[in-house]
């Protein structure tokens, strides 16, 4: 905790992410599952895969959620850059960080930003190379909450429209961090359904286990962060009919933090290469994952169905 604070006190005040400070209850968190994961196994004298805990699985997520800490300050210190000379110099009005209206207009065109982005990153594969990092656990606990992307660039230029509407740019980096913290406690097979008003609004458990899901009826649904009403309203959620299987549908078999960031980039490249037509490169690119030319076969689908 010393440690985090020493970070806290050096950086400047639009740099201070409240996620540095809820590291250690996320680690404390997740020890408590992993504790009580492995006593349910040995009282039913079974492994419980999808809800347990893998220890090499686990320190992978573990890992590149440590890396991504590092990453995502560097990426913020770029969009910091920009996001002050957007607020300074295009925001028509800056709304005053002391009215709880500004907080609360700041909280929630985040998340429904974070829905949009969240979104296109399953729809396009260049931006999906980025995510399906997050999806490659076949396993779904706390600590597969921690296993981030290490390339932020599309969610800073997806904040932009928040400076424009005169947010200061810590309010920005604030209120994705609430998003970020919010959505760690969603990533757990302990937590059935909850209370249906409670299921009807906001991201839940057994909404975020559908994400996860590489099962047909559950690929690319339930995108939201903190709410879930956006994918209600968007036509993209579906409930919890049955415990998913978990992963991406063409699964990696290694916890090389870096082969599981990067893996996507490589087979971009490579069919990139492998096409004789500059469409059919550009379909690689920008077409949804597992994208084929018409006539090349059918497409071997690799989009999961966060964060």
């Amino acid at each position: 905790m010393d440690t985090i604070t020493g970070v806290w006190s050096v950086l400047p005040a639009p740099m201070r992410d409240p996620v540095l400070f809820a590291i250690p209850f996320f680690l404390l968190l997740l020890g408590l599952e992993w504790f009580a994961a492995r006593k349910l196994e040995q009282s039913e004298g079974q492994r419980a895969p999808a809800g347990s805990y893998r220890g090499d699985d686990a320190w992978a997520s573990i890992s590149m959620g440590l890396v991504s800490v590092a990453t995502t300050a560097g990426w913020k210190l770029v969009a910091l850059l920009g996001y002050a000379a957007i607020y300074t110099y295009l925001a028509p009005w800056h709304l005053s960080p002391s009215r709880w209206y500004t907080w609360v207009i700041a909280l929630v065109v985040v998340d429904l930003l974070y829905y949009c982005y969240h979104r296109i990153a399953h729809r396009v594969r260049l931006i999906w190379a980025t995510h399906q990092a997050h999806h490659s656990s076949q396993f779904f606990n706390f600590s597969t909450a921690l296993r981030q992307k290490w390339n932020n660039s599309g969610e800073i230029l997806m904040w932009i429209p928040l400076p424009l509407l005169g947010i200061a740019p810590w309010m920005v980096f604030a209120s994705f961090s609430v998003n970020l913290i919010y959505q760690f406690w969603v990533h757990t097979e302990r937590i059935d359904k909850l209370p249906r008003g409670i299921e009807f609004v906001f991201n839940t458990p057994s909404h975020h286990r559908v994400h996860h899901g590489m099962d047909p009826e559950y690929l690319d649904k339930n995108y939201g962060g903190i709410l879930i009403i956006w994918d209600r309203l968007f036509g993209t959620f579906a409930p919890e009919r049955f415990r998913p299987h978990y992963g991406l549908t063409k699964q990696v078999d290694t916890f090389n933090i870096v082969t599981l960031q990067l893996h996507e980039y490589r087979a971009i490249i490579v069919d990139i290469r492998g096409a004789s037509r500059w469409r059919d490169r550009l379909g690689y690119l920008v077409g949804p994952p597992g994208w084929r030319p018409a006539g090349s076969g059918p497409a071997a689908d690799v989009s999961a169905a966060l964060g």
